[in-house]
């Protein structure tokens, strides 16, 4: 989407799913990808040499758990030795640990805050100096539905997403003059693995709050993400963009 070749960007969780599709729609615009993963090495490996092969693009791995701070750090300075820059980051990584706030012990709220919310401070602070360095940058965070409209039994998540929200839009007005934007997609119920695991009993639930009355799929997202991290969106800054089927209306 012009002149955005040979940018560097660092998808956190990008092994699979979401992460994944983002991660070669960037590919088809000529960027280069680090992938990061913790536990998903098979599937890192796999992507990246489809990246190198169909895209022509470099990619490489960096294993790493975003849930710590050094981590975090170590993530993103690599990927800046690497290739000499960080043009894009997309702060994809995420988990959910759900139960009745009532039931829900300190593990889970703790963990959950760390690696949704935690992260996207640690891994953007860093990734700042060199965007700001270059005068050039895009910081896209991948929220969540329930992070607007809230949902029973993930207070954890709900607050981990509603916090970036917040993120998205002080960053935002903190660069908006130095060519860096900031934004958040907030997906709905895509399929991946965290929706196929479900009873169909809960996803005959979740089907009567979605207007269109289907999932999403991973491609909805990475189309729109790939839309934000180029030169067509540079007037477009501080926003928080729903791909729902309008659950979030």
């Amino acid at each position: 989407m012009n002149n955005i070749n040979n940018k560097n960007s660092l998808i956190t969780g990008s092994s699979k799913g979401i992460g994944r599709a983002i991660a070669i729609e960037l590919a088809k615009q000529g960027i280069n990808i680090v992938i990061n993963y913790n536990k998903s090495q098979a599937e890192a490996e796999d992507l990246r040499l489809e990246l190198i092969k169909d895209h022509g693009v470099k990619a490489e791995i960096i294993k790493g758990d975003v849930s710590k701070k050094d981590d975090c750090n170590n993530i993103v300075s690599k990927t800046i030795e690497l290739y000499g820059s960080l043009d894009i980051l997309v702060n994809n990584a995420g988990i959910i640990d759900d139960s009745l706030l009532i039931r829900m012990n300190d593990d889970a709220w703790e963990k959950v805050l760390r690696t949704n919310l935690d992260s996207v401070f640690y891994c953007s602070k860093p990734a700042l100096k060199s965007m700001l360095k270059n005068k050039w940058g895009r910081i896209l965070n991948i929220g969540s539905v329930v992070g607007i409209r809230g949902n029973i039994g993930q207070v954890n998540y709900s607050a981990s997403k509603a916090g970036m929200i917040g993120f998205t839009k002080s960053l935002a007005k903190e660069v908006a003059k130095r060519n860096i934007t900031v934004n958040t997609i907030t997906p709905g119920y895509i399929n991946t693995e965290t929706v196929d695991v479900l009873k169909q009993e809960q996803k005959d639930n979740i089907m009567n709050w979605i207007p269109q009355g289907h999932f999403g799929e991973v491609e909805d997202i990475a189309y729109l993400a790939g839309f934000i991290c180029s030169e067509k969106a540079k007037y477009m800054t501080g926003q928080v963009i729903s791909v729902d089927g309008g659950m979030a209306i």
